[in-house]
């Protein structure tokens, strides 16, 4: 939408096209609006209007627009304008009922699918955690006794090697006494 159209189209409105007449002489060949079709909101009529030139300038003309307080005495009836509520047959209401019901059954079953669900994935999460906690538990086993195994082997080298050492050095300890003798 253009700036010429938008303007148009604001300048269609009652009291904008009032105060666009006032200001702009153009608007003179549109159709002018009496002062009792400024404004209807239906809740309030503002009736009266009353715009005075104030001084005219170089740069532009200069209005007060005087207006009366609104009056609530067009003020609708709201029961009027209200459509009329009628009363629901005994069939409609058990229909009603009925509905209702099936609705409520079937966020129950909603419900007690997602708990099923909800508990199976708990089910699932505890079964894989109880497997890694037995395959942590067997590693952790296999690592142990390998380390075991291994200690095992290098005791029973050093006691080999001490022993031999031992050995070795009673085998020297008995020559050199059999030569002093």
């Amino acid at each position: 939408m253009t700036l010429a159209a938008y303007k148009e189209k604001v300048k269609e409105l009652p009291l904008v096209s009032l105060f666009c007449s006032c200001l702009n002489p153009q608007t003179a060949d549109k159709p002018t609006y009496k002062a009792e079709d400024a404004v209807d909101l239906g809740w309030c009529i503002i009736k009266d209007v009353e715009v005075i030139e104030l001084n005219k300038r170089a740069s532009g003309q200069a209005f007060e627009v005087i207006l009366k307080p609104p009056s609530f005495d067009g003020v609708p009836d709201l029961n009027t304008t209200m459509p009329q509520r009628r009363d629901p047959s005994l069939e409609e209401i058990q229909k009603k009922l009925e509905a209702a019901e099936e609705r409520r059954k079937c966020q129950e079953a909603e419900l007690l699918k997602h708990l099923a669900e909800k508990r199976e994935h708990e089910r699932e999460v505890i079964q894989k955690a109880f497997e890694e906690n037995n395959n942590f538990i067997k590693h952790a086993k296999e690592k142990l006794e390998q380390k075991m195994e291994a200690n095992k082997e290098n005791r029973e080298a050093l006691l080999a090697a001490m022993l031999e050492r031992l050995q070795e050095k009673v085998r020297t300890e008995l020559s050199i006494s059999n030569r002093t003798r």
